[in-house]
């Protein structure tokens, strides 16, 4: 009995996750479709806002966070093999601009984004306000979700960037003030072993990153149904699936990028 019980729930659970990817794969697709909808002011107004409240609100912690992970990373590489500036500049690719850029950038936007995006998403469904747009000639997807999932994208992409460079030189930095190492030498290491591969493969993870949260982020916005207590359940499957994905992506991008 409990042997049928758990295989109910095993086919159940896996309905529902073919379920979830159909519906990311038809609003991805509807997006590229349909991403000329940005041609139409008040759409590119609201993916403005989309980047300030999402990209530039975050500077702020991402120039925090890069800093401090740069001095960690390069604290760590000199206490294990010395101020040794092309091992430094090669370590800090490999887990700076490779890994950690994207990744942090796309944690810190689920942890940011995900939740209020959702809720927006939730609420105004459930108030019948994707109803009134409709009434009103107004197609709220084009409105709401093809702005909305090119705002997050770009603020991955942008904060993603504005890691790497902040982790390579606060580290740099770091070291060359409190253990009085060249910075010129550290950075020609970095400028050394840093390459337009590493570059394309840090680019595609935070474009993929981008595509796949706001993605996940407004299906499950636009899943309620009546209840507002189904808001905060859309938000916690938008907050898990969209990190559960994205590390998914993050080892099949690395796996075929190095392998």
């Amino acid at each position: 009995m409990i042997q049928i019980i758990n295989t109910q729930i095993i086919g159940r659970n896996i309905i529902n996750a073919i379920g979830y990817l159909r519906g990311y794969y038809e609003l991805s697709y509807y997006f590229i479709r349909n991403i000329s909808a940005l041609h139409i002011t008040p759409v590119r107004s609201v993916l403005y806002k989309q980047i300030y409240f999402t990209g530039i609100e975050a500077l702020g912690t991402i120039i925090v966070i890069g800093t401090l992970i740069g001095i960690v990373i390069i604290t760590q590489v000199a206490n294990i093999v010395g101020l040794n500036a092309p091992l430094t500049g090669k370590i800090l690719i490999w887990t700076v601009v490779r890994e950690l850029g994207p990744l942090f950038a796309a944690i810190i936007i689920i942890a940011r984004s995900s939740t209020a995006i959702s809720s927006e998403l939730s609420s105004m469904k459930i108030n019948r306000e994707l109803d009134s747009l409709r009434t009103m000639g107004i197609n709220p997807i084009d409105y709401l979700i093809v702005p909305r999932i090119v705002g997050v994208t770009v603020s991955v992409f942008i904060l993603a960037f504005y890691f790497q460079v902040m982790a390579i030189a606060g580290g740099l930095v770091f070291t060359s003030i409190f253990w009085e190492t060249p910075f010129f030498q550290h950075l020609k290491g970095i400028f050394s072993t840093l390459n337009f591969f590493e570059v394309m493969v840090s680019m595609s993870k935070s474009l993929v990153f981008g595509l796949i949260i706001s993605a996940v982020t407004c299906y499950q916005g636009l899943s309620v149904h009546s209840s507002i207590t189904e808001i905060p359940k859309a938000a916690t499957k938008a907050v898990m699936q969209s990190l559960f994905l994205v590390l998914i992506l993050d080892g099949v991008i690395t796996f075929i990028s190095f392998i």
